[in-house]
Protein backbone atom coordinates (compact mmCIF):
# COMPACT_ATOMS: atom_id res chain seq x y z
CA UNK A 1 0.00 0.00 0.00
CA UNK A 2 1.43 3.45 -0.60
CA UNK A 3 2.81 5.78 2.05
CA UNK A 4 -0.01 8.27 2.90
CA UNK A 5 0.47 11.34 5.19
CA UNK A 6 -3.43 13.28 6.08
CA UNK A 7 -3.73 16.72 6.99
CA UNK A 8 -7.03 18.39 7.16
CA UNK A 9 -7.59 22.02 7.58
CA UNK A 10 -8.99 23.16 11.50
CA UNK A 11 -13.24 23.32 10.95
CA UNK A 12 -12.44 27.34 11.81
CA UNK A 13 -10.41 27.85 8.66
CA UNK A 14 -12.97 25.91 6.49
CA UNK A 15 -15.93 28.17 5.82
CA UNK A 16 -12.97 30.56 4.34
CA UNK A 17 -11.17 28.10 2.85
CA UNK A 18 -14.28 27.07 1.32
CA UNK A 19 -15.42 30.65 -0.46
CA UNK A 20 -11.58 30.87 -1.78
CA UNK A 21 -12.17 27.28 -3.42
CA UNK A 22 -15.04 28.75 -5.02
CA UNK A 23 -13.99 32.00 -5.98
CA UNK A 24 -11.01 29.92 -7.67
CA UNK A 25 -12.79 27.74 -9.86
CA UNK A 26 -15.26 30.74 -10.76
CA UNK A 27 -11.88 32.03 -12.02
CA UNK A 28 -11.32 28.72 -14.31
CA UNK A 29 -14.62 27.61 -15.24
CA UNK A 30 -16.73 28.82 -17.97
CA UNK A 31 -19.73 27.00 -19.11
CA UNK A 32 -20.02 25.19 -22.59
CA UNK A 33 -21.99 26.90 -25.05
CA UNK A 34 -25.55 26.49 -25.69
CA UNK A 35 -24.63 24.94 -29.62
CA UNK A 36 -21.86 22.51 -27.86
CA UNK A 37 -24.25 21.41 -25.12
CA UNK A 38 -26.92 20.39 -28.11
CA UNK A 39 -24.49 18.80 -29.84
CA UNK A 40 -23.35 16.44 -27.37
CA UNK A 41 -26.96 15.64 -26.13
CA UNK A 42 -27.28 14.27 -29.76
CA UNK A 43 -23.95 12.83 -30.32
CA UNK A 44 -24.36 9.04 -31.39
CA UNK A 45 -21.68 7.36 -32.91
CA UNK A 46 -22.57 4.50 -35.95
CA UNK A 47 -21.69 0.59 -34.50
CA UNK A 48 -18.05 -0.55 -35.93
CA UNK A 49 -18.05 -2.75 -38.10
CA UNK A 50 -15.61 -5.34 -35.95
CA UNK A 51 -17.21 -7.05 -32.57
CA UNK A 52 -14.80 -7.20 -29.67
CA UNK A 53 -17.93 -7.51 -26.67
CA UNK A 54 -16.98 -10.84 -26.10
CA UNK A 55 -13.52 -10.07 -25.02
CA UNK A 56 -13.36 -9.08 -21.16
CA UNK A 57 -11.98 -5.90 -21.05
CA UNK A 58 -12.15 -3.88 -17.68
CA UNK A 59 -11.09 0.12 -16.51
CA UNK A 60 -8.43 0.62 -14.10
CA UNK A 61 -8.75 3.96 -12.28
CA UNK A 62 -9.30 6.39 -9.45
CA UNK A 63 -12.07 5.26 -7.36
CA UNK A 64 -14.97 7.29 -8.58
CA UNK A 65 -14.02 8.17 -12.01
CA UNK A 66 -16.57 8.50 -14.71
CA UNK A 67 -14.65 9.58 -17.71
CA UNK A 68 -13.40 6.46 -18.13
CA UNK A 69 -10.29 6.25 -21.37
CA UNK A 70 -8.86 3.05 -21.31
CA UNK A 71 -9.91 -0.49 -21.05
CA UNK A 72 -7.38 -3.59 -21.04
CA UNK A 73 -7.59 -7.17 -21.74
CA UNK A 74 -4.17 -8.82 -20.89
CA UNK A 75 -3.83 -12.64 -22.16
CA UNK A 76 -0.60 -15.02 -22.24
CA UNK A 77 0.01 -16.01 -26.00
CA UNK A 78 2.54 -19.01 -26.01
CA UNK A 79 5.85 -17.73 -24.19
CA UNK A 80 4.78 -14.08 -24.77
CA UNK A 81 1.33 -12.21 -24.32
CA UNK A 82 -1.28 -10.50 -26.72
CA UNK A 83 -3.01 -6.90 -24.90
CA UNK A 84 -5.95 -5.63 -26.26
CA UNK A 85 -5.98 -1.79 -25.06
CA UNK A 86 -9.41 0.07 -26.14
CA UNK A 87 -9.18 3.87 -26.27
CA UNK A 88 -13.07 5.84 -26.07
CA UNK A 89 -13.84 6.55 -29.48
CA UNK A 90 -14.16 10.24 -29.22
CA UNK A 91 -13.16 11.09 -32.71
CA UNK A 92 -16.55 9.30 -33.91
CA UNK A 93 -18.50 11.46 -31.41
CA UNK A 94 -17.14 15.21 -32.16
CA UNK A 95 -18.06 16.58 -35.13
CA UNK A 96 -15.35 18.37 -36.51
CA UNK A 97 -15.97 22.27 -37.23
CA UNK A 98 -18.74 22.15 -34.83
CA UNK A 99 -19.85 23.99 -31.54
CA UNK A 100 -18.28 21.01 -29.90
CA UNK A 101 -15.11 20.88 -31.20
CA UNK A 102 -14.80 24.83 -31.65
CA UNK A 103 -15.59 24.96 -27.29
CA UNK A 104 -12.87 21.56 -26.86
CA UNK A 105 -10.23 23.09 -28.96
CA UNK A 106 -10.85 26.73 -26.42
CA UNK A 107 -10.09 24.26 -23.24
CA UNK A 108 -7.96 22.45 -24.52
CA UNK A 109 -8.04 19.35 -21.48
CA UNK A 110 -9.66 18.67 -18.42
CA UNK A 111 -9.15 20.96 -15.22
CA UNK A 112 -9.17 19.39 -12.10
CA UNK A 113 -10.20 21.60 -9.18
CA UNK A 114 -10.74 21.05 -5.18
CA UNK A 115 -14.31 20.57 -5.51
CA UNK A 116 -14.43 18.74 -8.89
CA UNK A 117 -13.32 18.63 -12.50
CA UNK A 118 -13.92 21.11 -15.28
CA UNK A 119 -14.13 19.19 -18.26
CA UNK A 120 -13.35 18.91 -21.91
CA UNK A 121 -16.42 17.97 -22.89
CA UNK A 122 -19.79 18.39 -21.43
CA UNK A 123 -20.35 15.65 -18.96
CA UNK A 124 -23.07 13.93 -21.15
CA UNK A 125 -20.70 12.95 -23.48
CA UNK A 126 -17.40 12.33 -21.36
CA UNK A 127 -19.01 10.52 -18.62
CA UNK A 128 -21.47 9.20 -20.65
CA UNK A 129 -22.49 8.26 -23.93
CA UNK A 130 -18.76 8.28 -25.17
CA UNK A 131 -17.22 6.51 -21.29
CA UNK A 132 -15.82 3.24 -21.51
CA UNK A 133 -18.43 2.66 -18.41
CA UNK A 134 -18.95 -1.04 -17.02
CA UNK A 135 -21.68 -2.85 -18.83
CA UNK A 136 -22.34 -0.68 -21.50
CA UNK A 137 -21.74 -1.45 -24.98
CA UNK A 138 -18.97 1.31 -26.35
CA UNK A 139 -17.12 2.36 -29.83
CA UNK A 140 -13.66 2.43 -28.83
CA UNK A 141 -10.46 2.17 -31.05
CA UNK A 142 -8.80 -1.03 -29.87
CA UNK A 143 -4.88 -1.43 -30.06
CA UNK A 144 -3.59 -4.93 -30.21
CA UNK A 145 -0.23 -5.62 -29.28
CA UNK A 146 1.93 -8.92 -29.27
CA UNK A 147 4.36 -9.14 -26.61
CA UNK A 148 7.34 -11.83 -26.57
CA UNK A 149 8.80 -13.42 -23.22
CA UNK A 150 10.74 -10.33 -22.54
CA UNK A 151 7.85 -8.04 -22.93
CA UNK A 152 8.93 -6.45 -26.04
CA UNK A 153 6.16 -5.64 -28.62
CA UNK A 154 6.40 -7.90 -31.83
CA UNK A 155 3.82 -6.42 -33.77
CA UNK A 156 0.84 -3.75 -33.23
CA UNK A 157 -2.36 -2.75 -34.66
CA UNK A 158 -5.46 -0.86 -34.54
CA UNK A 159 -8.98 -1.15 -35.44
CA UNK A 160 -12.89 0.56 -34.94
CA UNK A 161 -14.47 -2.10 -33.06
CA UNK A 162 -17.55 -2.26 -30.57
CA UNK A 163 -16.55 -3.20 -26.99
CA UNK A 164 -17.87 -3.77 -23.46
CA UNK A 165 -16.32 -3.30 -20.22
CA UNK A 166 -16.75 -6.00 -17.47
CA UNK A 167 -15.82 -4.23 -14.70
CA UNK A 168 -14.09 -0.67 -13.04
CA UNK A 169 -11.88 -1.42 -10.97
CA UNK A 170 -9.77 0.79 -8.92
CA UNK A 171 -6.17 1.33 -7.96
CA UNK A 172 -6.81 0.47 -4.56
CA UNK A 173 -8.74 -1.91 -4.60
CA UNK A 174 -7.03 -3.74 -7.58
CA UNK A 175 -3.67 -3.57 -5.80
CA UNK A 176 -5.06 -5.26 -2.65
CA UNK A 177 -6.51 -7.78 -4.41
CA UNK A 178 -3.37 -8.55 -6.16
CA UNK A 179 -1.65 -8.48 -2.83
CA UNK A 180 -3.48 -11.00 -1.72
CA UNK A 181 -3.82 -13.38 -4.73
CA UNK A 182 -7.35 -13.63 -5.53
CA UNK A 183 -8.56 -13.98 -9.08
CA UNK A 184 -8.00 -10.59 -10.78
CA UNK A 185 -8.97 -9.55 -14.48
CA UNK A 186 -5.32 -7.41 -13.78
CA UNK A 187 -3.72 -10.71 -12.79
CA UNK A 188 -0.96 -10.58 -15.93
CA UNK A 189 -0.54 -6.62 -15.09
CA UNK A 190 2.13 -7.15 -12.71
CA UNK A 191 3.49 -9.09 -15.26
CA UNK A 192 3.43 -7.06 -18.52
CA UNK A 193 4.25 -3.94 -16.14
CA UNK A 194 7.20 -5.21 -14.59
CA UNK A 195 8.35 -6.43 -18.15
CA UNK A 196 7.48 -3.21 -19.90
CA UNK A 197 9.81 -1.49 -16.89
CA UNK A 198 12.71 -3.30 -17.74
CA UNK A 199 12.53 -2.42 -21.73
CA UNK A 200 11.93 1.10 -20.64
CA UNK A 201 15.60 0.75 -18.41
CA UNK A 202 17.04 -0.68 -21.43
CA UNK A 203 16.66 2.32 -23.73
CA UNK A 204 17.91 4.54 -21.46
CA UNK A 205 14.02 5.90 -20.04
CA UNK A 206 13.86 7.51 -16.76
CA UNK A 207 10.35 7.80 -14.58
CA UNK A 208 10.72 10.94 -11.54
CA UNK A 209 8.20 9.49 -9.12
CA UNK A 210 7.66 12.62 -7.29
CA UNK A 211 5.00 11.75 -4.45
CA UNK A 212 1.67 12.79 -5.31
CA UNK A 213 0.30 16.17 -3.57
CA UNK A 214 -3.39 16.05 -3.57
CA UNK A 215 -5.87 18.28 -2.41
CA UNK A 216 -9.08 16.03 -1.13
CA UNK A 217 -12.47 17.15 0.08
CA UNK A 218 -13.99 14.57 2.89
CA UNK A 219 -17.14 13.10 3.43
CA UNK A 220 -17.49 15.50 6.29
CA UNK A 221 -17.03 18.46 3.60
CA UNK A 222 -13.49 19.43 5.13
CA UNK A 223 -10.94 19.56 2.62
CA UNK A 224 -7.27 18.11 3.40
CA UNK A 225 -4.07 17.50 1.63
CA UNK A 226 -2.46 13.85 1.25
CA UNK A 227 0.83 13.19 0.36
CA UNK A 228 1.23 9.58 -0.95
CA UNK A 229 3.83 7.59 -3.39
CA UNK A 230 2.30 6.12 -6.71
CA UNK A 231 1.16 2.32 -5.54
CA UNK A 232 2.89 -0.32 -7.66
CA UNK A 233 -0.36 -0.62 -9.96
CA UNK A 234 -0.35 2.64 -10.97
CA UNK A 235 3.20 2.13 -12.40
CA UNK A 236 2.22 -1.31 -14.52
CA UNK A 237 -0.92 0.32 -15.41
CA UNK A 238 1.02 3.59 -16.70
CA UNK A 239 3.18 1.37 -18.68
CA UNK A 240 0.49 0.21 -21.23
CA UNK A 241 0.07 3.86 -21.98
CA UNK A 242 3.42 4.73 -22.74
CA UNK A 243 3.74 1.87 -24.83
CA UNK A 244 0.53 2.68 -27.06
CA UNK A 245 2.22 6.46 -26.77
CA UNK A 246 5.59 5.24 -28.61
CA UNK A 247 3.41 2.90 -31.23
CA UNK A 248 0.90 5.84 -32.28
CA UNK A 249 4.14 7.76 -32.71
CA UNK A 250 6.01 5.14 -34.74
CA UNK A 251 2.85 5.31 -37.08
CA UNK A 252 2.50 8.92 -37.60
CA UNK A 253 6.25 9.24 -38.04
CA UNK A 254 6.10 6.15 -40.86
CA UNK A 255 3.40 8.37 -42.83
CA UNK A 256 5.46 11.52 -41.99
CA UNK A 257 2.43 13.34 -40.72
CA UNK A 258 1.29 13.90 -36.88
CA UNK A 259 1.59 15.55 -33.53
CA UNK A 260 4.58 14.10 -30.91
CA UNK A 261 4.88 14.59 -27.24
CA UNK A 262 8.96 15.56 -26.86
CA UNK A 263 11.59 16.54 -24.32
CA UNK A 264 14.70 16.96 -25.14
CA UNK A 265 17.75 15.39 -23.66
CA UNK A 266 19.27 17.41 -20.61
CA UNK A 267 22.39 19.27 -21.45
CA UNK A 268 26.07 18.70 -19.63
CA UNK A 269 25.49 22.12 -17.30
CA UNK A 270 22.26 20.04 -15.94
CA UNK A 271 23.96 16.81 -15.19
CA UNK A 272 27.01 18.29 -14.24
CA UNK A 273 24.74 20.77 -12.00
CA UNK A 274 22.79 17.45 -10.91
CA UNK A 275 25.61 15.36 -9.87
CA UNK A 276 26.64 18.22 -7.61
CA UNK A 277 23.66 18.11 -5.83
CA UNK A 278 23.58 14.30 -5.32
CA UNK A 279 27.19 14.78 -4.45
CA UNK A 280 26.05 17.30 -1.68
CA UNK A 281 22.81 15.00 -0.55
CA UNK A 282 25.55 12.29 0.19
CA UNK A 283 23.80 10.23 -2.19
CA UNK A 284 25.83 10.83 -5.26
CA UNK A 285 25.66 9.90 -8.84
CA UNK A 286 28.84 8.95 -9.99
CA UNK A 287 27.98 6.12 -12.86
CA UNK A 288 25.14 4.91 -15.25
CA UNK A 289 22.45 6.62 -16.80
CA UNK A 290 20.64 8.70 -14.28
CA UNK A 291 17.38 6.86 -15.49
CA UNK A 292 18.63 4.03 -13.41
CA UNK A 293 19.83 5.81 -10.80
CA UNK A 294 16.53 7.66 -9.73
CA UNK A 295 15.00 3.99 -10.25
CA UNK A 296 17.44 2.90 -7.44
CA UNK A 297 16.58 5.17 -4.55
CA UNK A 298 15.29 4.17 -1.64
CA UNK A 299 11.76 6.27 -1.01
CA UNK A 300 11.89 5.65 2.75
CA UNK A 301 15.27 7.63 2.84
CA UNK A 302 14.92 11.29 3.86
CA UNK A 303 17.06 12.65 1.14
CA UNK A 304 15.15 11.01 -1.56
CA UNK A 305 12.57 13.81 -2.25
CA UNK A 306 15.61 16.43 -1.93
CA UNK A 307 16.88 14.58 -4.71
CA UNK A 308 13.74 14.04 -7.16
CA UNK A 309 13.32 17.85 -6.48
CA UNK A 310 16.99 17.92 -8.23
CA UNK A 311 16.40 15.83 -10.66
CA UNK A 312 13.59 18.08 -12.05
CA UNK A 313 15.49 20.37 -13.72
CA UNK A 314 16.31 16.96 -15.87
CA UNK A 315 12.70 16.66 -17.25
CA UNK A 316 11.93 20.58 -18.49
CA UNK A 317 11.21 21.58 -21.97
CA UNK A 318 8.50 19.13 -22.96
CA UNK A 319 6.35 20.24 -25.33
CA UNK A 320 4.28 19.14 -28.82
CA UNK A 321 5.70 19.45 -32.26
CA UNK A 322 3.15 18.87 -35.33
CA UNK A 323 4.24 17.72 -38.99
CA UNK A 324 3.26 16.79 -42.01
CA UNK A 325 5.11 15.34 -45.05
CA UNK A 326 8.45 16.32 -42.92
CA UNK A 327 10.07 14.44 -39.80
CA UNK A 328 10.69 16.64 -37.81
CA UNK A 329 14.84 17.22 -36.26
CA UNK A 330 13.43 16.64 -32.40
CA UNK A 331 11.21 13.26 -32.75
CA UNK A 332 12.39 11.76 -28.77
CA UNK A 333 10.80 12.28 -25.55
CA UNK A 334 13.88 11.59 -23.50
CA UNK A 335 12.20 10.67 -20.32
CA UNK A 336 10.82 7.72 -21.78
CA UNK A 337 13.58 7.11 -24.22
CA UNK A 338 11.74 7.06 -27.43
CA UNK A 339 9.67 8.66 -29.97
CA UNK A 340 5.90 9.17 -28.00
CA UNK A 341 2.77 10.51 -29.05
CA UNK A 342 -0.75 11.33 -26.56
CA UNK A 343 -2.82 9.05 -27.52
CA UNK A 344 -5.20 7.26 -24.85
CA UNK A 345 -7.01 9.97 -22.80
CA UNK A 346 -9.28 11.84 -25.63
CA UNK A 347 -11.96 12.49 -23.24
CA UNK A 348 -9.30 14.65 -21.00
CA UNK A 349 -6.85 15.86 -23.68
CA UNK A 350 -7.55 17.30 -27.04
CA UNK A 351 -4.73 16.54 -28.67
CA UNK A 352 -5.21 12.70 -28.50
CA UNK A 353 -8.46 12.83 -31.06
CA UNK A 354 -5.77 14.00 -33.55
CA UNK A 355 -3.24 11.06 -33.02
CA UNK A 356 -5.94 8.76 -32.84
CA UNK A 357 -7.57 9.62 -36.01
CA UNK A 358 -4.08 9.81 -37.97
CA UNK A 359 -3.05 6.44 -36.66
CA UNK A 360 -6.25 5.15 -37.69
CA UNK A 361 -5.82 6.16 -41.18
CA UNK A 362 -2.53 5.15 -41.08
CA UNK A 363 -3.70 1.67 -40.25
CA UNK A 364 -6.42 1.55 -42.39
CA UNK A 365 -4.37 2.69 -45.67
CA UNK A 366 -6.53 5.23 -45.82
CA UNK A 367 -5.87 8.93 -46.66
CA UNK A 368 -5.33 11.30 -43.26
CA UNK A 369 -9.12 13.36 -42.89
CA UNK A 370 -8.77 17.16 -44.14
CA UNK A 371 -10.10 18.57 -40.85
CA UNK A 372 -7.27 16.83 -38.77
CA UNK A 373 -4.45 17.11 -41.50
CA UNK A 374 -5.45 21.10 -41.78
CA UNK A 375 -5.29 21.99 -38.08
CA UNK A 376 -2.41 19.93 -36.80
CA UNK A 377 0.06 22.99 -36.55
CA UNK A 378 -3.24 24.56 -33.95
CA UNK A 379 -2.09 21.67 -31.52
CA UNK A 380 0.96 22.86 -29.90
CA UNK A 381 -0.17 26.43 -28.65
CA UNK A 382 -3.57 24.99 -27.60
CA UNK A 383 -2.00 22.47 -25.46
CA UNK A 384 0.78 24.66 -23.90
CA UNK A 385 -1.89 27.06 -23.25
CA UNK A 386 -4.31 24.72 -21.79
CA UNK A 387 -1.19 22.97 -19.88
CA UNK A 388 -0.22 26.16 -18.61
CA UNK A 389 -3.83 26.98 -16.84
CA UNK A 390 -3.83 23.55 -15.74
CA UNK A 391 -0.86 24.20 -13.57
CA UNK A 392 -1.33 27.48 -12.25
CA UNK A 393 -5.04 25.88 -11.26
CA UNK A 394 -3.21 23.46 -9.42
CA UNK A 395 -0.84 25.05 -7.52
CA UNK A 396 -2.73 27.88 -6.55
CA UNK A 397 -5.41 25.37 -4.95
CA UNK A 398 -2.43 23.42 -3.35
CA UNK A 399 -1.76 27.37 -1.88
CA UNK A 400 -4.95 28.14 -0.67
CA UNK A 401 -5.48 24.60 1.21
CA UNK A 402 -2.03 25.01 3.00
CA UNK A 403 -2.46 28.31 3.94
CA UNK A 404 -5.54 27.24 5.70
CA UNK A 405 -3.88 24.38 7.15
CA UNK A 406 -1.23 26.86 8.44
CA UNK A 407 -3.34 29.42 9.49
CA UNK A 408 -4.02 28.33 12.93
CA UNK A 409 0.09 27.98 13.61
CA UNK A 410 0.85 31.66 12.70
CA UNK A 411 3.55 32.27 14.83
CA UNK A 412 5.08 28.97 15.50
CA UNK A 413 8.57 27.32 14.64
CA UNK A 414 8.49 24.66 12.44
CA UNK A 415 11.24 21.60 12.06
CA UNK A 416 11.51 21.42 8.24
CA UNK A 417 14.22 20.44 5.45
CA UNK A 418 16.01 22.21 2.60
CA UNK A 419 14.73 21.04 -0.99
CA UNK A 420 16.11 23.53 -2.91
CA UNK A 421 19.18 25.80 -1.75
CA UNK A 422 18.26 29.62 -1.65
CA UNK A 423 17.60 31.08 -4.82
CA UNK A 424 19.46 35.16 -5.84
CA UNK A 425 16.56 36.57 -3.30
CA UNK A 426 17.36 34.39 -0.51
CA UNK A 427 14.34 32.12 -0.94
CA UNK A 428 15.23 28.56 -0.21
CA UNK A 429 12.55 25.89 -0.80
CA UNK A 430 11.56 23.65 2.64
CA UNK A 431 9.76 20.79 3.30
CA UNK A 432 7.58 20.91 6.91
CA UNK A 433 7.05 17.54 8.67
CA UNK A 434 4.32 18.11 9.96
CA UNK A 435 1.83 19.22 8.29
CA UNK A 436 3.47 18.30 4.61
CA UNK A 437 3.81 21.76 3.24
CA UNK A 438 6.69 22.78 0.44
CA UNK A 439 7.26 26.40 0.90
CA UNK A 440 9.71 29.25 0.59
CA UNK A 441 11.47 30.65 3.09
CA UNK A 442 14.06 33.12 3.86
CA UNK A 443 16.54 31.26 5.29
CA UNK A 444 20.71 31.58 5.63
CA UNK A 445 22.15 31.03 1.87
CA UNK A 446 24.42 28.28 4.08
CA UNK A 447 21.93 26.04 4.07
CA UNK A 448 22.29 23.00 1.57
CA UNK A 449 19.51 20.51 0.15
CA UNK A 450 18.86 17.83 2.30
CA UNK A 451 19.71 20.12 5.86
CA UNK A 452 17.47 20.49 8.54
CA UNK A 453 16.15 24.22 9.60
CA UNK A 454 14.14 25.56 11.95
CA UNK A 455 11.51 27.85 10.45
CA UNK A 456 9.01 30.71 11.74
CA UNK A 457 5.78 31.16 10.23
CA UNK A 458 4.69 34.79 9.94
CA UNK A 459 1.67 34.62 7.90
CA UNK A 460 -0.86 32.33 6.11
CA UNK A 461 -3.67 33.99 4.08
CA UNK A 462 -6.23 31.49 3.44
CA UNK A 463 -8.01 34.03 1.14
CA UNK A 464 -4.73 34.25 -0.87
CA UNK A 465 -2.84 31.33 0.03
CA UNK A 466 0.11 33.82 0.60
CA UNK A 467 2.64 32.00 3.24
CA UNK A 468 5.49 33.35 4.55
CA UNK A 469 8.40 31.76 6.60
CA UNK A 470 11.77 33.04 7.68
CA UNK A 471 14.32 31.16 10.01
CA UNK A 472 13.69 31.10 13.40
Amino acid sequence: MPQRRSHVAPSAEQSGLASALADLRADYETPFPAEALAEAEQATASAPDLDLRDLPFVTLDPAGSRDLDQAFHLERAGRGYRVHYAIADVPAFVQPGGALDRAARDRGQTLYAADGSIPLHPRVLSEGSASLLPDEERPALVWSFGLDAEGAVTDVDLQRALIRSRAQLDYIGAQASLDRGEESPAALLPEIGRLRLEREAERGGASLNLPDTEVVRYDDGRYGIERRHPLPIEDWNAQLSLMTGMAAAEMMLSAKVGVLRTMPQPGDEAFETFRRQTAALRRPWTEGRYGDYLRGLERADPLTLPILEAASALFRGAGYVAFDGEIPAETEQAAIGAPYAHATAPLRRLVDRWSLTVCLAVAEGKGIPDWARLSLTELPELMQRSSSRASQLNSRTIGLVEAALLAPHVGEVFEASVVRAANGEGEATIQLAEPAVTARAKISPEAAPGSSVRVRLNSAEVQSGEIVFAAA
